[in-house]
């Protein structure tokens, strides 16, 4: 039986009181939906303060980002052992950092030994650009991503790492891959690059979140999807409602999967 993971990516939204309002405002709705892992990343300033509020309630919490040195003259980044005195998680390799941070794939590789070695759950993130999508280069964009980016991880390793599928064009844009598309890179493309590196126990394990344009309204019939395992959420995860309203249909799709199988 699958179990979901939905994460809201905060991204670079809200102070450390309106995060708290907005935390506050779905923290007893996410609370009470206990088939599903749920998680926030709120950018760094926030973290500690919400952090604290979800304290008890099975809410994750994560950071967006980190750097890889345990420490030194590196201004600006936040060392792995910072990351782990507060967070659950970290997101590397999400598109923006990638866009307009100069991530590659192999600082992405970087960051995510670091941050497993310091005891994170680590969601890793790939995905093409639009152009890439147009030009019919999915398939290798996605495949050198995730090859470069799990570089010399193990396989027990990856019992600590979630994959999100992002194509960039969905992103803040309104448009979402259709279900059948984004299952298709899921299944065909991402799930057999884990089973060929980590085996098949281990890739059958580890969840795919899809990350482009989840919204209340589309949720449900991605989730439905074979092996759309949650979603990294960012607009959508703004607001109290549409995020819960999220995560309720990840804990619908859990209910008609276990009676589809009695």
């Amino acid at each position: 039986m699958r179990r979901f993971f939905v994460t809201g990516n905060w991204k670079m939204n809200n102070t450390i009181a309106e995060a708290k309002a907005l935390m506050a405002a779905m923290t007893p709705e996410l609370e009470a939906i206990d088939s599903v892992d749920k998680a926030v990343a709120p950018s760094y300033l926030a973290v500690p303060a919400i952090a604290e509020l979800c304290k008890g309630t099975g809410i994750k919490v994560g950071a967006q980002n980190l750097f890889w040195e345990e420490s030194g003259a590196y201004t600006g980044e936040v060392a792995p052992a910072m990351v782990a005195e507060v967070c659950d998680f970290v997101i590397v390799g999400h598109s923006e950092r990638r866009q307009f941070f100069g991530e590659t794939d192999e600082t992405v590789n970087q960051r995510l030994k670091a941050a497993l070695a310091a005891g994170l759950h680590v969601i890793v993130c790939v995905g093409e650009t639009l152009e890439e999508n147009e030009a019919g280069q999915t398939e290798s964009v996605v495949t050198h991503q995730l090859v470069k980016g799990l570089e010399g991880i193990t396989e027990t390793q990856a019992a600590d790492i979630t994959i999100a599928y992002e194509p960039v064009w969905a992103i803040g844009t309104g448009r979402a891959a259709t279900p059948e598309d984004a299952n298709r890179v899921h299944k065909d493309l991402i799930r057999p690059l884990l089973r060929q590196q980590f085996g098949e126990a281990r890739a059958a394990l580890m969840r795919i979140q899809y990350g482009g344009s989840i919204k209340p309204d589309n949720a449900a019939e991605l989730f439905a999807m074979s092996d759309i395992d949650g979603g990294l959420v960012g607009g959508a995860s703004l607001k109290a409602d549409s995020f819960v309203a999220i995560v309720k249909a990840a804990a619908m799709v859990t209910i008609v999967e276990h009676e589809s199988k009695k």
